[in-house]
């Protein structure tokens, strides 16, 4: 790192570290502002960023309100998330900075300072985890998500067979493999730069997490049915149930953001879909859906959650939420749930999934619904995923994709079936 790259780390780190804002955000303002940055630039800036965020538990053990102490913050993040070692850093530091990392890295395997410090938790995610986990599941879970993810793309069916597009990958030397689960995975170790990839721009290729591939999956989508993603985002899973349908059916994508609906439709022109009907909505008690009521043979609910199982990829979060936050989104979850409910035909399926790692948000939101709706019976994902040759994947009657366990970002969900 340079000198120059280190002050403009420490500079985005000090907006980054009171976490007002989501840190993506930070970082794409701070760059559209200096736009003479290069890509080698950005790459450092993000990375040690980033870094800082992973392990900001043992950064603020040693240094009190860390974005007032930017550049320290930065060179921490170095030592610590990013491999560097002090004598690599001697044309960036004062003899005060050299004892300071020299502090920090003595005490880097200590974790004299609480199981918070060890898992990179902050304390309140411990304790409300600790209701659920043993502390070694927690430090495993915490340990997981300090590494960055890798890339996961999925190939479009409709288009490719992924035998044919791993080995197109392979052959232009990129260290691409197969997802252990998914059947339309690819991995990549190292994070490519796909937008201008002749496979990306042909829809052939999108970015998606093996996880998130599943759960489109578990609809069992089919040709001529009628599906709803109810809360569609960007529409990941919309295009992945589409291909699903070899484009035959209709699909429903429905959303409160005008801008994600949005941002879905050049992705649909890409990928050759044209059974997917976006459709921006003011709540899920709109009255347009109700035309719904009782037509749906697949209803898919990515509720809107917590996000702490992506914490690979937005360190982030795990600062911005709160015991408020998530006791807010529980009754959200709960009001959405009952509302895409009524959409389900008779022996119709209602998918219900998050990127959370909380019972809270998940099971016990889960049985709260059939408690309520004697008229749905649960489904077993196990099962499920068998009878569609995803091998070696059982976590039993819901899906828990673990992200020490299974390499993707943390995700549930249950398949419930309208009985009739």
């Amino acid at each position: 790192m340079t000198p120059a790259q280190l002050d403009h780390t420490a500079a985005v780190l000090a907006a980054m570290l009171t976490f007002k804002q989501p840190a993506d955000a930070v970082l794409s303002v701070y760059f559209r502002e200096h736009k003479k940055l290069g890509r080698q630039d950005r790459h450092e800036i993000a990375e040690t960023a980033f870094a800082a965020l992973r392990h900001y538990q043992k950064i603020s053990a040693v240094l009190r309100r860390p974005h007032a102490q930017a550049k320290p913050a930065a060179l921490a993040a170095l030592v610590l998330g990013r491999g560097a070692n002090i004598s690599q850093l001697s044309d960036l530091i004062n003899e005060e900075e050299r004892e300071f990392l020299s502090r920090l890295k003595s005490r880097k395997t200590e974790f004299s300072d609480g199981l918070n410090t060890a898992a990179e938790l902050p304390e309140w995610l411990v304790k409300h985890l600790q209701a659920h986990y043993s502390d070694e599941a927690i430090l495993a879970f915490g340990r997981s998500i300090s590494r960055p993810a890798p890339l996961d793309l999925r190939v479009n069916i409709a288009q490719a067979k992924r035998d044919k597009v791993l080995e197109s990958l392979q052959n232009k030397g990129l260290a691409a493999e197969a997802t252990p689960f998914s059947p339309w995975g690819i991995r990549l170790q190292d994070k490519t730069a796909l937008n201008k990839h002749p496979l990306f721009l042909d829809g052939t290729l999108e970015v998606q997490d093996e996880g998130s591939q599943l759960l489109a999956l578990l609809t069992g989508a089919k040709r001529g049915e009628m599906v709803v993603d109810f809360c569609a985002g960007a529409g990941g899973k919309t295009l992945a149930i589409g291909a699903m349908m070899a484009n035959k059916g209709r699909i429903y994508a429905f959303d409160i953001a005008e801008k994600r609906l949005t941002n879905l439709k050049p992705r649909m022109v890409r990928a050759g879909l044209t059974n997917i009907h976006p459709e921006r909505i003011s709540s899920e008690h709109d009255p347009r859906i109700g035309r719904l009521n009782g037509k749906a043979d697949r209803v898919l609910v990515d509720a809107p959650c917590s996000g702490l199982g992506t914490l690979r990829r937005n360190p982030d979060l795990k600062y911005r939420q709160s015991p408020e936050t998530v006791s807010n989104l529980l009754e959200q979850q709960h009001s959405i749930l009952n509302a895409a409910a009524a959409l389900v035909k008779a022996q119709g399926r209602l998918v219900y999934a998050t990127c959370s790692i909380l019972p809270e948000e998940n099971e016990l939101q889960v049985e709260r619904f059939l408690s309520e709706h004697p008229e749905f019976e649960l489904l077993d994902c196990a099962e499920l995923l068998r009878a569609a040759k995803v091998n070696g994947l059982n976590t039993g009657k819901y899906l828990r994709m673990d992200t020490a366990e299974h390499h993707t970002d943390g995700f549930f969900a249950a398949v419930m079936q309208r009985k009739g």
